[in-house]
């Protein structure tokens, strides 16, 4: 049977993930998902596409706040309650009201990117996308979680020839114990007391390209090169699958993957 094998959450977009072991879910995904995010001063969205040593900076969250740290850069910590200043905020096309912080914040990112931008923060307001209206969203790209299958990820380190780090495909979901790209032909998993309702696989872009641990993009555009001969599909290149909360409840790896309902 399949299995849970990894379980992580982005508390800053496009920042480098932070593993769990348990995790409690509800309609908006993880709790601190994507939470936070590298703004420019306008308060449009940035992230590792168009900068991409963004992924090198380590995020954790606990009840003291946003801890961040980054090679060559002293560590800083940011309570949630210093988020106090209303500010706009756009990701892609969806515009909506989030949190700007503290102005150390945006020194330390500022500093980091070799750009000015801001840190800011969802707060308790949640954005929604035109596609599913009914469901809150944080700074995600347009779903509260990414599930992918790990065999999908060895399938792919076969094709490319060389070692690929699940981190670069940055899943909320690892899955192990199915076929390759299983995942595309489930509709609805059971895992542990959480329902999951997969919806639409993941179109990926060139992020894919970037190392998580030095930020450097690859020279040959692999994996996204492999992924288009073998994963082009109608919406672009698709790796992994977009998911919806249907029930909440406790995730906790090494929970068994019951596949309610198939394609």
């Amino acid at each position: 049977m399949p299995m849970l094998t990894a379980l992580y959450r982005y508390p800053v977009k496009s920042a480098h993930g932070d593993a769990l072991a348990h995790c409690r879910v509800d309609a908006r995904g993880l709790p601190d998902d994507r939470s936070w995010m590298v703004a420019d001063p306008d308060g449009r969205f940035i992230t590792g596409r168009e900068c991409p040593q963004l992924v090198t900076v380590a995020a954790t969250v606990d009840e003291a706040g946003l801890h961040v740290a980054a090679p060559g850069r002293e560590p800083l910590t940011v309570s949630r309650a210093a988020f106090t200043e209303p500010h706009p905020a756009v990701v892609w096309r969806d515009g909506f009201e989030a949190w700007h912080g503290p102005h150390a914040a945006d020194d330390w990112f500022s500093d980091f990117l070799d750009r000015p931008v801001r840190l800011m923060h969802t707060g308790d307001t949640r954005r929604r996308v035109s596609a599913f209206p009914d469901i809150p969203l944080s700074f995600a790209d347009g779903f509260p979680l990414l599930l992918i299958g790990d065999a999908s990820r060895r399938q792919l380190e076969h094709w490319v020839g060389r070692p690929l780090e699940m981190a670069r495909f940055r899943p909320n979901l690892v899955i192990d114990g199915a076929d390759a790209f299983a995942e595309d032909g489930w509709k609805r998993l059971r895992i542990g007391e959480v329902e999951l309702e997969l919806v639409r696989p993941c179109e990926r872009c060139v992020f894919t390209t970037i190392d998580p641990d030095t930020g450097v993009r690859s020279a040959d555009g692999e994996p996204l090169r492999t992924l288009a001969r073998y994963r082009r599909g109608e919406r672009g290149v698709l790796f992994g699958q977009n998911a919806l909360v249907r029930r909440g409840g406790m995730l906790t790896v090494g929970s068994a993957v019951e596949v309610l309902k198939a394609a």
